[in-house]
């Protein structure tokens, strides 16, 4: 990941919410150094902790000493991060170091329980653009660091056809057409699909990847007997823990949901200065 990228967004979320300054710390700190830590109030997957060293440095006076592996599990009571240094600059962090820390740590949770579902499938659990706007790269990362891959990051590194292009278009043919004669070979083409009708036309028409929308365990066999390996299928939608192994095991390959992020829960930390 990008340093300067991620420095830019730190320093933004800073301005967010430090804004003008920390009226309350600044009001009863001095030049007090003390030292803190982050402990988990609940257990889980961590991730985030690359970021911290990042945070602090823009704050100043602070040394980081992250005591998790990202991608680590962790449980109540541990002490994941400790810090050392500025007070002032330890209480105008905490928001946004506990922020990242929880938010990533409950993405990598969540994405690490479909992972364990699917072990021993073969089939990828991939993420979407269902992301919380501006922390994107973040939320990707702690798919990555969850065990999850990541699909498109957005809408200007990979074709997704999906069924509002096709009503725009006029069809799936069309749309393909279209996209075919204005783009380079180079980018992948992903056509998302909604009836075994669509999924002939599709091979038809020679693209990269078929996604099966909403698809029933029993359609998504059906197509699978249908395509019979000749290019890779996607399933998506109303996909659950509790039945992406079944899915799974119809003889797909990836399998998309934007719950690994939007619906991960964060796990919840405290920061006390000792």
């Amino acid at each position: 990941m990008d340093r300067l990228f991620v420095r830019r967004r730190l320093e933004e979320f800073l301005i967010e919410d430090v804004g003008t300054g920390d009226i309350t710390s600044e009001s009863v700190c001095t030049e007090e150094r003390v030292k803190a830590q982050v402990v988990a109030k609940k257990g889980g997957v961590f991730a985030g902790g690359v970021f911290l060293e990042e945070l602090f440095s823009i704050l100043g006076g602070v040394s980081v000493f992250v005591r998790k592996e990202e991608g680590q599990r962790f449980t109540e009571g541990e002490v994941l991060v400790e810090l050392q240094g500025q007070a002032l600059s330890i209480l105008k962090g905490e928001r946004l170091c506990l922020n990242i820390l929880q938010r990533l740590s409950g993405v990598a949770t969540r994405t690490r329980e479909f992972v364990r579902a699917l072990e021993g499938t073969g089939v990828k659990i991939l993420d979407t653009r269902k992301t919380t706007p501006g922390f994107r790269t973040f939320e990707k990362y702690a798919v990555r660091v969850g065990g999850g891959h990541n699909h498109r990051f957005a809408l200007y590194d990979m074709v997704l056809i999906k069924d509002n292009h096709k009503r725009v278009a006029g069809g799936l043919k069309e749309a393909v057409r279209r996209v075919k004669e204005s783009l380079s070979p180079v980018y992948k083409v992903e056509v998302e699909v909604e009836s075994l009708e669509e999924v002939e036309e599709a091979l038809e028409l020679g693209v990269d990847i078929i996604m099966l929308d909403n698809f029933t365990p029993q359609r998504v066999k059906e197509a699978v007997d249908v395509v019979k390996g000749r290019i890779p299928l996607e399933v998506s939608g109303n996909i659950t823990l509790e039945n992406v192994r079944e899915f799974a095991l119809k003889g797909i390959d990836y399998i998309s949901s934007g719950s690994i992020i939007y619906a991960a829960p964060w796990i919840d930390l405290s920061l006390r200065v000792l």
